[in-house]
C-alpha cells in the first residue's frame, strides 16, 4: 500500500533491511528474517522481534523508499549496502507480499522513473513524488468508500473543491475525480482531473503556480489513448487549437472508458439530435453518474453483441456455467438478463452464445443444489428444450427477477404455438441435410446454440429455402413479428393513400430496385416493395426513407413474406445498422472511419501507398449501406447477407478488408481514384457462386465489365472463408470501442462543416476578418450550448437540429443575444446596455420567430464596427422606432438590406461666428440632397416621436461614458438634442399649419438649426436638456417628429460627435475578452436569483 511519505533515518537500518533493487530515485527494500530460509543470526533476531511485537505494531516485510541524487538526503547503494552520506530517506510504500510491493514498483517505474529527469531543481524531484504519492492515497481512499456507501465523504470534499475552483452554476454535476499529471511540453503538472457532465476540468497548484484547464466535451476533437517520450501510456485530448497529455493515473482503463463514456454521451446529447430522442440515457445530463455510465457501456456491449432492440435494458449479469449437450461439458460463460431476453455468452469468444426471448420460455425453475451442480436452474422454452444453468449467485433473487419479467412478457404478449414452420426440405440436400443435423444437435429456433460451427455453416451459404427462416433467427426478428400480430397490417391500412415527400421518393426509386430480377418486373412484387417500405415510414418518420433501402428491401422479399420482409427491415435499419439511415447517416460514416483505421492496422502496405483512405472509403461506402447488394451479383451478396445476419457489422468489415487484401496489387498500381474504383469494381462484379441453384443475376455495376479479355472470376465461399481466417479476430468490443472513438470525429467533422459553409457565406457580405469572424462563431456557438449545459430548455431555444440549413443550426434567443451583446458589442452602456441588446434582437428579429441566426449577430456587429458614420446612425435609429422600441408593428425588411445614406459632400466645421451663415447655407443644402437620396431607397424610415428621440438621446449619453472625451461629447450632444427638439417644433407648426411648401418646410427646419437667440447654447447640460425635453406638453408628442436626416445633419454639425463615431474600433481585444469572461459571465448570472427573462415589450 501506498505510504504517506514520511523521512526514515537510515543509520542504523542496515541490520533491520536488506536492498533487493535499486534505481536513481527509488530503493526496494526486504525485512531481514522474512523469507530467508536458515537465515543469519541477525535475520533470526530480527524475526523473532516481528513474531513477538503485537500485530498492529509489526512492520511489513517490504518497502519502497524515495531518493534523490545529489541532494543532501542522498546516499549510493553498493551490493546491497549503503556507504557513506546523510541517512535520510523518505517511505513512501509497504506490501505485505514480494508480488504486491513489485506492483507498486512496477508502477513507479513506469510512470514516474523517466519524468523525474525533466526537473532540475532535487527539492523540486522530492516535492513532486511526494504530492503524487499521497494524491493516489487519497484516490485510493475515495475508491474503497466510493464501494462502500453512495456518497462518500471525500467525494463531497472534492466537490466543494470542484464548484470553488472553476465556479460553476450548480447545474454543472461533478460525475468523479482523478489524480494525475498534466503535461505541459516535457514538464508534468500533478494535478486533480474533474470530470463533470459537460466539461473535463484540471487542477494544479504546484511550485507556487496555480494551472486551471476547462475543456468542454464538445470541443473535443479526438480522445485517445497514445505515448510520449517519458511515458509509455497517456490518455491525449485533442482540441481545435492544442493537445493535452494526461498520465499518471492509478488505473487508466477506467479513466479512459469513463472519458470516453461522457464524450460520447454529451456530443451526441448536444450534436446529434437524430437520436436524441431514441436514448432515454441521454435524456436527463443531471443524473448521469460514474455507475450509470458504467452500467450504460455494459448495457450498450450487451445490446451490439446480441443485436437486440435500442429499447432493451439490462438487469443483471451473473457468472455461471451453461450445460452445452453438443460437448458433453458444462461451458462457463455469463448470463445476461434483460427486459425481454436472457443471454449467454462463454468466457471463450465464439465457443457458444444463446439468446432465449421470454416469449419463447415456458418456464424457470430452481433444482436441487449439489456438490456437482451447485446453485442450479433450468429454463425449458417451448421448442421442448432445456438450458442448464450452475453456479449462480444470488440464484434466489436471480430467479424471482426472472419469473417476475416472466410474467409480464407473457402478459404483453400472449404466446401462440406455431407449428406451420416445421416443413420438410428437399432442395440443395447436402447443405440441407448438414443443417438438419445441427438443429437436431443444437436447436432449430431463436434459442438454438451459436457455437464456432454454426458460423462456419453460414460461411459455407445457407440453403435457399432455409434463408429467409434463418435471417428471421439470427437477427431475431422473429420475436417481433410473434409479439407484433396485426401490426404491419394496421400500418400498411393507414400509409397507403397518403401522398407526402417519402413516398414521391419511394415511387421514384421502385422501378430501381432489381429491375433485372423476374420477381420485380410485374406488378405483384412492385406493390409488395412499395408497402414495405411505405410501412416502414411511416412507422418510423425519423428515418423515412433512404435510397439503398429499396435494394435492401427487395432482397429480403425474394427470402421471406412480406410481413417477415417488414420487420427483417426493422431489424437492420434499427438494431443491426444503427444510424445508417438517416439525414447524415452518421452511422455509415462512423463506419467509413472505422474502416480506414482497420485498414491501417491489417493492410499497412496498401494504408501506406494510398495517402489518402478517404477515397477507399468513399468507393466503400455502398458496401455498407447496401451490404454488397449493388456491387456484386445478387446470387454471391446474398451469401454476404447470410453472414451480416449471423455476425452482424463485424461481417462487412473483415469482408472489406479481404476484397482490399485480393486487389491490394492492382490498387498500388492505380494512378489515381478512378482506376482505383474500376479495379474494384471488376473484381467485385466478377464473384460468383458455385453453389447458387438460380441462374445468375448480374450486379448494377455491369457497365464496369466491357472487358476485352476474360476476367477471372472469385467465388464467394472462398473469398468469405479468407475473410473469416485473415481478418476475424476483431471482436464485438472492439469494434464498438472504435465506433464510439471515430463517432467523436465524425460529429466534429460535421460540426466543422457546417462552421466553414456559415462563414463562407457570410465572409463576402461584411469587413469583419476571416479569422475574427472564426473567432465570433466560437464565441456564438458557445453561447448556446452554455444554455444546453445549464438551463432547462425554453420554447424558443429548441436544441441543436442538424437537419436545418447550416445557417440555422444554431440560432440563439434574446436572454443568449444579450449575453454576447455584453461581450463583444462596442456600444456599451452601462446599465442602459441590456435595454440596447433588447432592442438590437427585435430589430434583428425579422421574422419574430424569437430566434437569431449567426449572418444577423455578425451584419449588425459589422456595422457598429466597420460602418461609416452614417450607417451607425441610421442602426441606431432603427433601434429607437418600431419594430425595435415597440412591438406593434413589424418592419418586413432586414436592418441591412436598404441601402445606406453616404454623404459625399465634404463638411467644413466653422470655429468663428463669422462662418456661421456660410454653415447654415451648407446644411440647407445637406437636407436637400439627403430629402432627394431618400427616395431612391427602398422603403422611406419613419419618423420619430418625441418620446423615441428622448429613448434616443439616452442612448447616446449611455454610450458617452466613460469615454476619455467625455465632457465635450456630452455637450455637443446636449447641443444637437437642444437643435432637434427645435426642429420638431418647427415641422409640428408647419404641419399644423398646413400652407407651407415642401421646399419651405425644409427651409424652416434648416433654419431651426441656427437660431439667432444666444439662448439656445446657455446651458447644455445633461439635466437641463432633459427638463427641456419633459417642457413639452403631452398633447404635442403625437405631432412632434424627426426624420433620420435631421439627425444625421444635426450630428454632423459637431466635430466631437463626427470623431466617436468614425475612430477605429478594435474587435479582437473585444474578443480576447470575451473568450475569458464568456464563462464566469454565464456562471455569475446563474448564481444570482432567477430573473425574469428579457421581455420583447414596450419600453
Amino acid at each position: 500500500m501506498w505510504l504517506k511519505p514520511e523521512e526514515v533515518l537510515l543509520k542504523n537500518a542496515l541490520k533491520l533491511w536488506v536492498t533487493q533493487k535499486s534505481s536513481c530515485y527509488f530503493i526496494l527494500q526486504r525485512r531481514r528474517g522474512h523469507g530467508e530460509g536458515g537465515g543469519r543470526l541477525t535475520g533470526r533476531l530480527v524475526g523473532a522481534l516481528d513474531a513477538v511485537l503485537d500485530s498492529n505494531a509489526r512492520v511489513a516485510p517490504f518497502r519502497i523508499l524515495l531518493q534523490v541524487p545529489g541532494s543532501q538526503v542522498y546516499s549510493p547503494i553498493a551490493c546491497g549496502e549503503l556507504l557513506s552520506g546523510s541517512d535520510v530517506y523518505w517511505a513512501i510504500a509497504t506490501g505485505a507480499t514480494l508480488e504486491e510491493i513489485n506492483q507498486h514498483w512496477d508502477w513507479l517505474e513506469q510512470n514516474l522513473l523517466h519524468t523525474l529527469s525533466v526537473f532540475d531543481n532535487k527539492d523540486d524531484i522530492a516535492s513532486f513524488v511526494k504530492g503524487k504519492v499521497k494524491a493516489l492515497i487519497a484516490e485510493e481512499t475515495s475508491s474503497r468508500l466510493a464501494e462502500q456507501e453512495e456518497e462518500p465523504e471525500k467525494f463531497r470534499e472534492a466537490l466543494v473543491k470542484f464548484e470553488a475552483r472553476f465556479s460553476f452554476p450548480e447545474a454543472e454535476k461533478l460525475v468523479t475525480y482523478y489524480s494525475c499529471c498534466c503535461w505541459k511540453g516535457r514538464v508534468p503538472r500533478q494535478g486533480w482531473l474533474y470530470l463533470s457532465i459537460n466539461h473535463l476540468c484540471f487542477y494544479s497548484f504546484f511550485l507556487g503556480k496555480e494551472l486551471k484547464l476547462v475543456v468542454p466535451w464538445v470541443d473535443i476533437q479526438k480522445l485517445e489513448r497514445t505515448s510520449n517520450v517519458f511515458l509509455t501510456d497517456t490518455i491525449r485530448i485533442t482540441t481545435q487549437n492544442k493537445e493535452r497529455d494526461f498520465s499518471m493515473f492509478l488505473n487508466l482503463d477506467e479513466v479512459f472508458k469513463i472519458m470516453e463514456q461522457l464524450a460520447d454521451v454529451t456530443l451526441r446529447r448536444l450534436l446529434d439530435n437524430e437520436v436524441f430522442d431514441l436514448d432515454p440515457d441521454l435524456q436527463e445530463p443531471s443524473q448521469i453518474t460514474k455507475r450509470d455510465l458504467e452500467a450504460r457501456a455494459q448495457n450498450e456491449f450487451f445490446r451490439a453483441f446480441f443485436r437486440l432492440p435500442r429499447q432493451e435494458r439490462l438487469h443483471d449479469v451473473v457468472d455461471c456455467s451453461l450445460w452445452t449437450p453438443f460437448s458433453r461439458c458444462h461451458t462457463v460463460g455469463r448470463m445476461f438478463a434483460s427486459d425481454r431476453y436472457i443471454c449467454f455468452a462463454s468466457k471463450e469468444d465464439g465457443c457458444c452464445n444463446v439468446i432465449l426471448p421470454l416469449r419463447e420460455v415456458v418456464s424457470i425453475e430452481k433444482m436441487e443444489d449439489t456438490s456437482l451442480l451447485p446453485n442450479p436452474i433450468i429454463i425449458s422454452i417451448r421448442s421442448k428444450m432445456a438450458f442448464q444453468f450452475i453456479e449462480l449467485k444470488d440464484r434466489d433473487n436471480l430467479v424471482e427477477s426472472l419469473l417476475v419479467r416472466l410474467k409480464q412478457v407473457h402478459a404483453n404478449h400472449p404466446v401462440r404455438y406455431d407449428t406451420s414452420r416445421d416443413e420438410d426440405l428437399s432442395r440443395e440436400q447436402i447443405k440441407i441435410s448438414l443443417w438438419n443435423d445441427h438443429f437436431v444437435e443444437y436447436g432449430r429456433t431463436v434459442c438454438m446454440f451459436r457455437t464456432e460451427k454454426i458460423r462456419k455453416l453460414v460461411a459455407m451459404g445457407i440453403p435457399e429455402s432455409l434463408r429467409g427462416k434463418l435471417w428471421l433467427l439470427f437477427s431475431d426478428a422473429v420475436t417481433d413479428l410473434a409479439s407484433h400480430p396485426g401490426y404491419y397490417g394496421n400500418l400498411v391500412e393507414e400509409s397507403m393513400g397518403k401522398c407526402c415527400l417519402v413516398t414521391e421518393e419511394i415511387e421514384r426509386d421502385l422501378h430501381r430496385s432489381l429491375p433485372e430480377h423476374p420477381a420485380f418486373q410485374n406488378e405483384t412484387g412492385i406493390a409488395a416493395l412499395r408497402r414495405v417500405l411505405t410501412a416502414y415510414a411511416h412507422r418510423n418518420p425519423k428515418i423515412g426513407y433512404c435510397q439503398s433501402m429499396n435494394i435492401l428491401t427487395s432482397v429480403l422479399l425474394l427470402y421471406a413474406k412480406e410481413e417477415e420482409a417488414f420487420w427483417l427491415l426493422v431489424a437492420v435499419c434499427e438494431r443491426m445498422l444503427p444510424d445508417y439511415f438517416n439525414h447524415r447517416v452518421i452511422g455509415a460514416q462512423v463506419d467509413q472511419s472505422v474502416f480506414e483505421e482497420l485498414i491501417k492496422e491489417h493492410l499497412p502496405e496498401l494504408a501506406e501507398h494510398m495517402n489518402d483512405l478517404s477515397a477507399l472509403a468513399s468507393i466503400s461506402l455502398s458496401w455498407f449501406l447496401t451490404l454488397f447488394l449493388s456491387i456484386m451479383p445478387l446470387e454471391s451478396a446474398v451469401s454476404v447477407v447470410d453472414c451480416f445476419f449471423y455476425d452482424g457489422i463485424k461481417a462487412i468489415f473483415q469482408l472489406g478488408l479481404a476484397v482490399l487484401e485480393a486487389n491490394a496489387q492492382g490498387l498500388c498500381s492505380s494512378k489515381d481514384d478512378g482506376q482505383a474504383l474500376m479495379v474494384l469494381s471488376r473484381f467485385l462484379d466478377h464473384i460468383k457462386n458455385e453453389d447458387s441453384p438460380g441462374p445468375p443475376v448480374g450486379s448494377h455495376h455491369a457497365f464496369f465489365s466491357d472487358d476485352q479479355e476474360p476476367y477471372p472470376g472469385t467465388d464467394i465461399a472462398d473469398l468469405i472463408r479468407d475473410s473469416y481466417e485473415k481478418f476475424g479476430d476483431q471482436s464485438v468490443e472492439q469494434i464498438e470501442h472504435l465506433r464510439c472513438k471515430h463517432r467523436i470525429r465524425v460529429l466534429q467533422g460535421h460540426e466543422d462543416t457546417t462552421k466553414q459553409n456559415v462563414l463562407r457565406v457570410v465572409i463576402p457580405e461584411v469587413s469583419i476578418l476571416p479569422e475574427d469572424l472564426e473567432e465570433l462563431y466560437d464565441l456564438f456557438k458557445r453561447e448556446h450550448m452554455m444554455s444546453c449545459y445549464w438551463e432547462q430548455p425554453r420554447p424558443m431555444a429548441p436544441r441543436h437540429d442538424p437537419s436545418r440549413p447550416y445557417a440555422e443550426q444554431y440560432r440563439i434567443d434574446a436572454q443568449q443575444f444579450a449575453h454576447l451583446f455584453q461581450l463583444v458589442s462596442p456600444w456599451t452602456c452601462g446599465a442602459h446596455t441590456e435595454i440596447l441588446a433588447e432592442r438590437t434582437f427585435r430589430l434583428l428579429d425579422d421574422n419574430m420567430d424569437h430566434l437569431i441566426e449567426f449572418k444577423a449577430f455578425v451584419s449588425c456587429l459589422d456595422v457598429m464596427y466597420n460602418g461609416e458614420m452614417n450607417e451607425k446612425i441610421k442602426l441606431l435609429y432603427r433601434l429607437h422606432i418600431s419594430p425595435a422600441l415597440t412591438e406593434n408593428d413589424r418592419d418586413s425588411q432586414s436592418p441591412l438590406k436598404n441601402p445606406l445614406l453616404s454623404t459625399s459632400r465634404p463638411l467644413v466645421f466653422g470655429k468663428s461666428n463669422g462662418d456661421a451663415a456660410d454653415y447654415q447655407k451648407q446644411l440647407k443644402q445637406m437636407i436637400k440632397d439627403l430629402a432627394k437620396e431618400k427616395d431612391k431607397t427602398e422603403k422611406e424610415l419613419p419618423k420619430m416621436s418625441q418620446r423615441e428621440f428622448i429613448q434616443f438621446c439616452k442612448t447616446l449619453y449611455s454610450m458617452f461614458h466613460e469615454d476619455p472625451e467625455e465632457n465635450d461629447l456630452y455637450q455637443a450632444i446636449a447641443t444637437v438634442t437642444t437643435l432637434l427638439l427645435q426642429i420638431g417644433e418647427v415641422g409640428q407648426r408647419s404641419s399644423s399649419s398646413g400652407s407651407c411648401s415642401q421646399e419651405g418646410g425644409e427651409e424652416l427646419r434648416a433654419s431651426a438649426l441656427f437660431p439667432e437667440q444666444d439662448s439656445v447654447f446657455a446651458d447644455t447640460s445633461p439635466s437641463k436638456v432633459a427638463q427641456d425635453s419633459q417642457t413639452f406638453p403631452e398633447e404635442a408628442e403625437g405631432d412632434w417628429t424627426v426624420s433620420l436626416e435631421h439627425i444625421l445633419a444635426s450630428l454632423l454639425t459637431e466635430q466631437s460627435l463626427v470623431n466617436f463615431f468614425e475612430k477605429p474600433l478594435d474587435i479582437k481585444s473585444k474578443l480576447e475578452n470575451a473568450k475569458i469572461n464568456q464563462y464566469s459571465l454565464k456562471t455569475l448570472e446563474m448564481s444570482r436569483q432567477p430573473q425574469p427573462e428579457l421581455k420583447l415589450s414596450n419600453l
